[in-house]
């Protein structure tokens, strides 16, 4: 593999410069190994015919084997909270500013980002049906129920009773921000889309001692 001219590792610290004051809760050193993960990630064979960034497919491999994501659709919504500019792929700044949410964000930079995951269409509410599709889609399904979708309408109204403080049928930011602040277990009310702290700590310690080593 050809050296880094001192010209692209100049470019590289200008980009990492950057990236540390975009991604407030990473330091410099966090950065440049999350740049490194970034690279390695896309010079697979299937990432480096187009160079944009990681794609829907590879992203979505990523949080289900590091993450343990399972539900399709939250994976699928995951993927749209992290590529801001809607181009289909995650550049390097959209993964470090990204991470820098999913893995140590406060809990009102977390609140924006579940709600807009749970935010199907980005209409600014999380409607009725929007509620109903994602827990039918993150309910184990019993065999004795004989109608599964009845378990799940009780509980979109469960949830609408809980978040609905303007009763509107629906549940706005504002809604989602109160009621996330009055009992913080609602923050993924509709679906899993943050780690849980220990898969969150193992990939810290992966990403961030690997390159110690070398």
């Amino acid at each position: 593999m050809a050296q880094p001219t001192a010209l692209s590792r100049k470019k590289q610290q200008k980009q990492a410069e950057t990236l540390t004051k975009l991604a407030k809760h990473f330091n410099r050193y966090e950065v440049d190994c999350l740049m490194k993960l970034f690279n390695t990630l896309i010079s697979t064979p299937s990432e480096r015919r187009i160079g944009n960034g990681l794609d829907r497919n590879t992203f979505r491999n990523i949080l289900h084997n590091t993450f343990g994501m399972t539900d399709d659709m939250i994976m699928d919504r995951v993927f749209r909270a992290f590529d801001r500019d809607n181009d289909g792929y995650v550049n390097v700044r959209e993964w470090i500013e990204g991470l820098s949410v999913f893995l140590r964000g406060t809990l009102d930079e977390k609140i924006k980002y579940c709600f807009d995951v749970f935010d199907l269409n980005g209409d600014g509410h999380v409607s009725r049906e929007e509620m109903f599709h994602m827990l039918k889609t993150s309910l184990i399904k019993q065999p004795s129920e004989e109608d599964p979708d009845e378990g799940v309408k009780d509980l979109v109204e469960i949830a609408l009773k809980k978040m609905d403080y303007d009763h509107d049928n629906k549940v706005s930011y504002a809604d989602f921000e109160k009621a996330v602040k009055d009992e913080n277990l609602l923050l993924e009310a509709f679906g899993p889309c943050l780690p849980d702290s220990k898969t969150a700590l193992a990939f810290e310690d992966q990403a961030f001692k690997k390159t110690k080593e070398h």
